[in-house]
C-alpha cells in the first residue's frame, strides 16, 4: 500500500483519474466536479451581497471569506474570497441567479470564469 497526492487542477484531469481507479463512467461524471477545488476573490461586493454570498457558499458546503463588518453591515463593501468545488460553485451560481443585489450578474461572472478555467 502506497499513497500519493493528486494534483487535479481541472476537470479532465478529474475525469481521468477517477476513471484510472476502475469507477463505472456515469459516476465518473458525478464524482468529478467534487474533485476539483477552486479558489475565487471577488472585489467591492456591497455588505447585503457579501453575507447572501457567504450564506449560500455555507449551504453548498464550500466556504467565503469577508470583511467581519459584512455580517452588521458596518463595512459597506468588500472583498470576498470563495472555495469550494465545481460542483459546490455550480449549486451556488444556480441560487445566485434568483438573488437581489446584483448577484445575477456575479453568477454569470463566475460561470464565465470557471468555463473559462476548463475551455
Amino acid at each position: 500500500m502506497n499513497v500519493e497526492l493528486l494534483t487535479i487542477n481541472n476537470l479532465a484531469r478529474a475525469k481521468e483519474e477517477i476513471a484510472k481507479v476502475g469507477v463505472s463512467p456515469v459516476s465518473v461524471n458525478i464524482m468529478a466536479p467534487k474533485a476539483v477545488f477552486r479558489v475565487i476573490k471577488v472585489y467591492g461586493l456591497p455588505a447585503t451581497a457579501a453575507n447572501i454570498l457567504k450564506q449560500e457558499m455555507l449551504s453548498k458546503g464550500g466556504e467565503a471569506a469577508v470583511h467581519a463588518g459584512s455580517v452588521n453591515c458596518t463595512q459597506p463593501s468588500g472583498d470576498v474570497i470563495l472555495m469550494g468545488t465545481l460542483r459546490q460553485y455550480r449549486r451556488v451560481i444556480k441560487s445566485l441567479r434568483i438573488q437581489p443585489v446584483g448577484l445575477p450578474l456575479l453568477a454569470e461572472k463566475l460561470k464565465v470564469l470557471l468555463d473559462d478555467l476548463e475551455a
